[in-house]
């Protein structure tokens, strides 16, 4: 009996052992798989994953292409441009000289998830202030630029958008003279046709060519957007591009012809020119004044009216959304250029650009609104305007009347319009150029 009792006691004991043995060692095999696996994620060697080869991953993440390396020399810095088909991290660095070695100081920028496109090579300066800049892929996954100085009292870097740029300008005292390197293309304004005999009966009425006045002898005017880049569009399918042109080849005349003034025009015709460049222009030719034609738009189709810009900290949300809309590029992007702006405009002809739009604006406004009913003056303005940052001259961005206004729309189609607004800019311009002789 004691014996039957205790095989029955031993049997339940097994029953009940053994499965706890099991679970138990079942957890064991989980708690040592999962600290190879540890292991595994902190050593290739252990690790039984496939590797992912550099290959795989550009074919998971598409790597962003530099497109183009170009560069611009101007009196008070030399600017380069490093163009990509899209955004890119990047981060920048500044090296100091070597002087046991007799190596200058440098700046290298690090474009993260990007490669180099074909053809894309380094760049010779030579105009005192940088040497040149050389490009390479450093690594798999990332594009070094470097700038090789022979002098720099400081640098900003910052972007641009349409295409994606990264901009390095770099001041300091120049060793040399401005190299004679090529210029940017420029559309510089037709000569004039040759004069015919002018009548007796005709000399009265015939306004003189003026020579031209005072300090301000070169002026570039900028015609807004262009080539794949519309502008604005207004509800009657009317494109900014198109209307700011009309108005800019009018004011380019009428300085040249009534003020005696060199004008150069950043585009004369329906091409597209980076807004990096277009006062990059204006500093390479030596401009004494920098204007650039636009038309407005907003969401309210009622808005409407002028108003004149110079370059500054946006003050409102609506200066910071038209700025925006100007720049093709979004509010985020608007607020991380203020956040420099201040640092970019400390050479900035601050004054004399808020001199030059209250000008303006007044003349625009005395000449339109003479004729034109219900013309509503907006005033004078600050904004971070991409167009306007990097000027050397006073420099200033004209809003003719607001696209997404049905009646303004329509004004701005008219030839009699446009007349009138070049007159007013011409004005604003001649009382302006007066008041600093």
């Amino acid at each position: 009996m004691q014996k039957k009792l205790f095989q029955l006691l031993f049997i339940i004991f097994l029953s009940i052992v053994l499965p706890l043995n099991a679970l138990a060692l079942k957890s064991g095999d989980k708690a040592k798989s999962w600290k190879k696996g540890s292991v595994g994620n902190r050593s290739a060697k252990s690790s039984k994953q496939k590797k992912v080869t550099p290959a795989e991953v550009e074919k998971q993440v598409e790597p962003a292409l530099v497109k183009e390396l170009r560069h611009w020399s101007n009196p008070d810095y030399t600017r380069i441009a490093v163009s990509l088909d899209r955004e890119a991290k990047f981060v920048y660095h500044r090296l100091p000289p070597n002087r046991e070695q007799n190596i200058p100081p440098r700046l290298y920028i690090d474009i993260e998830g990007a490669h180099v496109a074909p053809g894309v090579k380094d760049i010779t300066i030579g105009d005192g202030l940088m040497k040149g800049a050389r490009i390479a892929q450093f690594r798999p996954d990332t594009v070094r630029v470097v700038l090789d100085l022979d002098s720099m009292k400081d640098f900003k870097v910052f972007t641009f958008s349409d295409p994606f740029s990264i901009i390095i300008d770099v001041k300091g005292e120049r060793q040399t003279e401005i190299s004679s390197a090529a210029a940017p293309s420029i559309s510089v304004l037709p000569a004039a046709p040759e004069p015919r005999p002018v009548r007796a009966e005709e000399k009265k009425t015939t306004p003189a060519l003026r020579p031209a006045i005072g300090k301000i002898r070169r002026i570039v005017v900028d015609a807004g957007h262009g080539g794949h880049d519309p502008g604005a569009l207004g509800a009657g399918g009317t494109r900014e591009k198109d209307i700011v042109l009309q108005i800019a080849l009018k004011v380019s005349r009428k300085l040249r012809d009534e003020l005696g003034l060199d004008v150069v025009m950043t585009r004369s015709t329906d091409v597209f020119i980076e807004l990096k460049e277009r006062t990059a222009i204006a500093n390479k030719v030596g401009a004494d004044l920098f204007v650039s034609i636009h038309a407005n738009a907003a969401l309210n189709r009622n808005s409407n009216g002028i108003e004149t810009y110079y370059l500054n900290l946006a003050k409102t949300q609506k200066v910071a959304q038209l700025a925006a809309l100007e720049n093709g590029t979004t509010l985020e992007k608007v607020s991380l250029l203020q956040a420099v702006l201040f640092d970019l405009m400390a050479n900035y002809k601050l004054n004399d650009s808020a001199h030059l739009a209250d000008d303006v604006q007044k003349a625009v406004i005395s000449k339109v609104g003479g004729k034109y009913t219900g013309v509503k003056n907006l005033g004078v303005k600050q904004g971070p305007f991409y167009v306007l940052v990097g000027a050397t001259m006073p420099s200033i961005l004209v809003e003719t009347a607001f696209l997404s206004n049905e009646r303004e729309e329509a004004r701005l189609n008219d030839p009699a319009y446009q007349d009138l607004t070049a007159e007013g800019i011409l004005d604003g311009i001649r009382e302006y150029i007066a008041s600093v002789k």
